[in-house]
């Protein structure tokens, strides 16, 4: 079962716990223990195994060996074996892998305790002669993005004796070598840190594949194998288990490099004494460096078929080094990084760790927030040279899926600017860079190499536009003027790209605020017409350039765009909205829709050697396909969920909003999906519960071809609906759509940290983090340096936050309210407190300040300056 993110017996079933960096890779820790998902090797490896990688635990008295045992527990079913493997004599038929370790001495059972990013393993067996609990992490500290992006899995073990005798515990790192050619693992120690770094003799160093790994400890008392035994057939464990049965520290074995193309596991081994009654922590780190990355997918075609450029194949043959490579030469420096600064890494881990899960959310909220953090320590995300950061839409089995750090899927995402705002800037300025062309329009895929020439494909509405929103956030988030100066020319030239001339997809020629043109989006296709999905976005695109153009004293180009987005409301909320929800306004059977496109711009996939009718209009129906129409759109309201979170304010109108809400509730949740048609992906099935993309209530006209995905589940789409639910009011509904998606994810059906879209870990669930805001009422404006709370909630309650250059706590308790920094600083003039609050006293650290109070709004007599362990306290 799973309780208070405990998971035990069939609920492991499906866990991969993600160990690694911010764009370094992972390796998964299965629920019982075991490591699996290898994704260390610039790519996904779902259900890959670095041969015998382990850990294991053996006894001992004064005269003998006690106990000996790999530290995992049981493997669930199935038992058949995998299919899909490429191995001959492996797989579906020859039962599970020999690399599980199923097939030795192990523990009887386990708990999985997960509060990400931190997992907690408690290993149980009555004829085990001690207690072991396992702690596995990656340091994830906000603001901290480089020691956030270590290339390196954590891994304690806390050994109790629970006998009344004093014993001898070994704890056993296990480590296989990946490489081929003449491999190579030696042993070193330097700085009281044992070490054994795994290799290859014949890599080229300048190849994506060349590396190496590192298993290391700062225990005292080590021995170690730099091989196990080579031989054939099941050699190597028959000699490994004789070795941990037998008494006494390991014997040291080492061979010459030799070209076997023999995979090799080296074996690091610490022991300690304990007294009856007795506990010691044993630590250890697996790193590894793969320092070269290149393009080796090529380039996302959309239906082109004429072959690569000349300059185009001369930057496909171009490399580059991940990040960490540029902070760390090797394995062994990273490792030797992370033991030497591991209380401090520990401790601020730690440190987030409690003060997110003390947040006063419901269970299923905290769940989807804290989750889809691990997102950004999974294979989705990678860092470049520069320390860019670059994400794809998710991960398949072994390669990324859709690349470029989408604009219409990341545009969803909410984790990275509050935790991590310098990497949210730097896709920023990457964006404007590298995507924008001169006459406005982004395209909504980074090319890589950086540098490459540009994505030759149509730019997407929803992607556009919230990029320029992002912008806005940046900018409200740390706000620096001199950022935004730098990009304004482009942000303010991708907005007039709605109306511009150049703009082939002709959005908005006439100024009017509402879309009319022909509308690339997040679902793979194209909208005719007014809608007020994406017209939401534009809308929410011109109230952001509204208040940026007047901050850069571009005055004439923000009276503009206050006209353009008043106009536009008007028509949204007039003509957009038919009495219960906001629609698409379209003759499905007017042809003459597609007539302005016909020769202009850029189709869509798989369709060169047609027309745009050929797509968009189906003859046998005489209608156009892939429109929304009268549907109930998960989406329509999704530029005012942007617009709530960076405090635009109001696009659409507040009742009708609220009607909108209630009416996608009623018309698109489902109870269970028995009864549910679905084409599409299925993310979502059988006794489930979920809200879809779209539908279209028996009276209203439905396209014989709906938009694609319609009848799908996609779990970012249902946080940014839920959210904004939850912020106007429909709490109850709100909850019931989050609960319904992590109930799909109870580490039995699926992975409760890796929520899917197209693929694995999908960026588009960070949507989630939205969650935490709306609960504790988080309002942000660092260019005025001012923060706030106003929990949706009364009482007291406990919040975290992070935001500009720190992070900490909001605490509210009956008569006081304490605003805490756990980790870097802040200057404030201004802070925000719930309605009607009452302050009589303002101290910082016990010492008086002095301030005003103005409608529940604390105005400081002077700048605030605010470091770690600093505490605002708020008495009434």
């Amino acid at each position: 079962m799973r309780k208070n993110f405990e998971y035990t017996n069939e609920h492991q079933t499906s866990i991969s716990f993600p160990l690694g960096g911010i764009g370094s890779g992972c390796i998964g820790l299965a629920g019982n223990g075991h490591l699996q998902d290898w994704e260390i090797f610039n790519r996904p490896a779902k259900g890959q195994y670095n041969e015998f990688s382990h850990f294991s635990i053996k006894v001992e008295d004064e005269t003998r060996v006690l106990d000996a045992r790999v530290l995992n527990g049981d493997l669930n079913p199935p038992f058949t074996g995998p299919l899909g493997t490429e191995k001959t004599l492996e797989g579906f038929g020859f039962g599970p892998r020999r690399e599980t370790l199923a097939g030795l001495p192990h523990f009887e059972s386990n708990t999985f305790k997960g509060t990400f990013p931190i997992a907690e393993l408690s290993f149980s067996d009555m004829k085990f002669p001690g207690k072991v609990v396992m702690e596995a992490f990656n340091p994830l500290i906000p603001h901290e993005e480089d020691d956030s992006s270590i290339p390196a899995a954590f891994f304690s073990f806390t050994i109790t004796n629970t006998q009344d005798k004093t014993l001898y515990y070994y704890l056993n790192g296990i480590l296989g070598n990946p490489y081929k050619g003449k491999t190579r693992n030696t042993f070193s120690k330097k700085s009281g840190i044992s070490k054994i770094m795994l290799d290859s003799l014949d890599q080229n160093k300048d190849d994506i594949s060349s590396g190496d790994l590192c298993i290391a400890t700062d225990s005292e008392d080590v021995s170690f194998q730099e091989y196990l035994y080579r031989g054939e057939w099941f050699d190597a464990l028959e000699v490994y288990w004789k070795d941990m049965t037998s008494f006494g520290p390991f014997k040291k074995r080492s061979y010459a490099p030799e070209d076997l193309n023999i995979r090799d596991n080296a074996l690091l081994s610490s022991r300690i004494k304990l007294a009856a009654g007795e506990s010691k922590t044993i630590r250890y780190t697996i790193s590894w460096s793969h320092p070269v990355n290149k393009n080796t997918w090529g380039r996302m075609k959309s239906g082109r078929t004429t072959p690569y450029t000349e300059e185009e194949k001369y930057w496909l043959g171009k490399s580059w080094l991940n990040y960490y490579a540029v902070l760390w030469s090797n394995s062994t420096d990273s490792a030797e990084y992370s033991l030497l600064n591991w209380n401090r890494l520990y401790r601020s881990t730690v440190a987030f760790r409690n003060a997110l899960f003390a947040s006063s959310l419901p269970e299923s909220v905290l769940d989807a927030v804290t989750s889809n953090v691990s997102i950004l320590k999974s294979p989705t995300v990678w860092r470049l040279e520069d320390g860019t950061f670059y994400g794809w839409e998710g991960s398949g089995e072994n390669e990324g899926s859709c690349e470029g750090t989408c604009s219409h899927v990341w545009g969803y995402a909410q984790v990275l600017p509050f935790l991590f705002p310098k990497l949210s800037r730097s896709v920023r300025q990457a964006e404007y860079e590298y995507n924008w062309a001169d006459d406005g329009s982004l395209t909504f895929r980074l090319m890589l190499p950086i540098g490459s020439p540009r994505w030759h494909f149509r730019p997407a509405v929803d992607g556009q536009f919230a990029t320029i929103m992002k912008t806005y956030r940046e900018w409200k988030i740390c706000g620096d003027f001199s950022w935004l100066k730098k990009l304004w020319p482009k942000v303010k030239k991708a907005l007039e790209f709605a109306w511009a001339s150049e703009n082939l997809d002709q959005w908005d020629p006439g100024k009017t605020g509402i879309l009319t043109g022909m509308q690339h989006h997040t679902l793979d296709m194209e909208l005719f017409g007014p809608n007020a999905w994406l017209s939401g976005m534009y809308l929410g695109a011109l109230k952001a350039c509204s208040e940026m153009a007047r901050a850069m004293d571009d005055l004439d180009s923000a009276k503009e765009y206050e006209e353009i987005l008043e106009k536009g409301c008007r028509i949204l909320n007039r003509d957009l909205f038919n009495g219960e929800y906001f629609i698409q306004k379209i003759d499905l059977k007017n042809k003459k829709l597609l007539e302005p496109f016909v020769d202009k711009g850029l189709f869509n996939f798989d369709n060169n050697d047609g027309t745009i009718y050929d797509i968009y209009w189906s003859e046998e129906h005489k209608e156009l396909k892939y429109q929304i129409a009268e549907g109930v759109s998960i989406d329509q309201l999704l530029g005012q969920w942007h617009s709530d979170i960076y405090g635009l304010g109001d696009i659409f109108e507040i009742s009708q909003t609220q009607k909108a809400l209630r009416s996608l509730m009623k018309y698109n949740f489902r109870e269970n999906m028995r009864e549910h048609y679905n084409p599409c992906r299925l993310f979502c099935l059988n006794d489930e519960s979920g809200l879809v993309i779209c539908s279209w209530p028996e009276n209203k006209e439905r396209p014989t071809i709906p938009v694609p995905y319609s009848q799908e589940t996609m779990h970012g789409f249902e946080y940014a609906a839920a959210d904004l639910m939850i912020r106007r009011g429909l709490i109850e509904e709100g909850l019931k759509v989050v609960k319904s998606v992590r109930d799909r994810y109870d580490g039995f059906r699926r992975n409760p940290w890796n929520e899917m879209e197209c693929g694995s870990n999908y960026a588009r669930s960070m949507a989630s983090y939205s969650l935490l805001l709306t609960f504790s009422g988080f309002t942000f404006d660092g260019r005025i340096k001012h923060i706030g709370f106003k929990p949706i909630f009364d009482g007291p309650s406990s919040f975290f936050w992070s935001f500009n250059t720190a992070w900490g706590s909001f605490t509210i308790e009956n008569e006081k309210s304490s605003f805490v920094i756990l980790g870097g600083n802040l200057e404030l003039k201004s802070f925000g407190l719930p309605k009607n609050s009452s302050v009589r006293t303002i101290r910082k650290n016990e010492i008086e300040i002095n301030f005003k109070l103005k409608k529940s709004q604390i105005l400081f007599e002077d700048i605030i300056s605010i470091r770690v362990g600093d505490s605002l306290d708020f008495i009434s």
